[in-house]
């Protein structure tokens, strides 16, 4: 059977795979408003269990607390939808697994769920890397606007995708131009 999944999912978690395997990194996702369909995305592609070490959909709030341990001051404080929210679960993620690199996603697909400081089509991203300044917070919010559940879901694991490609390398700088 041919995947269900959007082919530019497909083709983005492709580029992903195959970056990760070159870099040799293995990779986990704490997912929310996904549903998994980011982690769905990766495991499509064969020979994806060489970099891809796990996926924790941690919906609710009380998931988020008991499988990532994120802080319930974190959650009361930013709320669900919060770089502060992301960036503590990217680190449970990559705490709870053996990956290199982990990636979060938290946002509001709605249809509903939106407030004025966060509408419909807000989601945060994240990611942590073993052995990186803790204190470096890579996240980053995007307003998608209401594409409807599909269309924000599909934006959201997009850009989760960009997120877990490993960085470029650096040109040599004693290479002759």
């Amino acid at each position: 059977m041919d995947t269900i999944l959007p082919a530019e999912l497909v083709d983005a978690a492709r580029k992903v795979v195959a970056a990760n395997l070159a870099a040799g990194r293995r990779v986990t996702l704490a997912e929310s408003c996904t549903g998994g369909l980011v982690a769905a995305a990766i495991t499509e592609i064969a020979g994806s269990s060489e970099m891809f070490e796990c996926g924790f959909v941690t919906y609710s709030n009380d998931a988020k607390l008991e499988i990532l341990h994120v802080s319930i001051d974190v959650l009361e404080t930013f709320g669900a939808v919060s770089v502060a929210t992301a960036w503590s679960m990217a680190q449970g993620a990559l705490e709870a697994s053996g990956a290199d690199v982990a990636v979060a996603i938290t946002g509001v697909a709605g249809p509903g769920g939106g407030s004025e400081k966060k509408p419909v089509g807000t989601v945060v991203f994240a990611r942590a890397e073993r052995g990186a300044d803790p204190g470096n917070v890579v996240a980053d919010r995007k307003d998608f606007g209401d594409l409807g559940r599909g269309g924000v879901r599909l934006q959201a694991a997009l850009c989760a995708l960009e997120l877990l490609m490993p960085p470029e390398p650096e040109p040599d700088a004693d290479a002759a131009p």
